[in-house]
């Protein structure tokens, strides 16, 4: 072989060996963007939806103890005596924490007191709903180690009519 010719073979040889190399490096990554794809839509993924479900739950029991703590003090007010107020009252907790799905026990939960005398003409009726709400997935033997629960409460007054007949 000539110099030129040399040169020539040298230099396409060279050529040929720098693709090779080229498409074996870029060989070696395919499908890599894939599995970092989804490595990091588990890494996102997945505390996004638990958020999703803890915050998805703690609304619902929001609006459960405000609905039952109104509901309780309408109830309460307008009941002819305190034996039938205080069923009504526990009556009306349990049906609106029920429709949110909140599994309490109505008289643990609820708290009633009264400024005077109860039921009396223009006394007023407060109501307290108090709710944990335990996080969802946490085993339960984990729960009594760690206190793993959000505490949701609301509070409501309604004032017994005052032209209403003194019991």
């Amino acid at each position: 072989m000539t110099g030129s010719r040399w040169r020539t073979c040298a230099g396409r040889l060279r050529g040929t060996l720098a693709d090779r190399g080229r498409r074996a490096a870029q060989a070696g990554d395919a499908g890599n963007a894939i599995v970092e794809f989804l490595g990091g839509a588990l890494l996102l993924l997945v505390p996004i939806v638990y958020l999703v479900l803890v915050l998805g739950r703690v609304q619902a029991a929001t609006f459960a103890v405000d609905c039952a703590a109104r509901e309780a003090a309408r109830a309460v007010v307008t009941a002819p005596d305190a034996d039938a107020a205080t069923a009504r009252g526990l009556a009306a907790v349990a049906l609106a924490l029920g429709d949110q799905g909140v599994a309490a026990d109505p008289a643990a939960v609820t708290s009633l007191e009264c400024d005077g005398p109860c039921l009396e003409p223009g006394s007023v009726v407060t109501v307290r709903v108090a709710v944990d709400v335990p996080l969802p997935g946490v085993p339960t033997w984990l729960q009594g180690a760690v206190p793993l629960a959000v505490p949701v409460s609301a509070t409501a007054t309604a004032a017994v009519d005052t032209y209403r007949e003194a019991s």
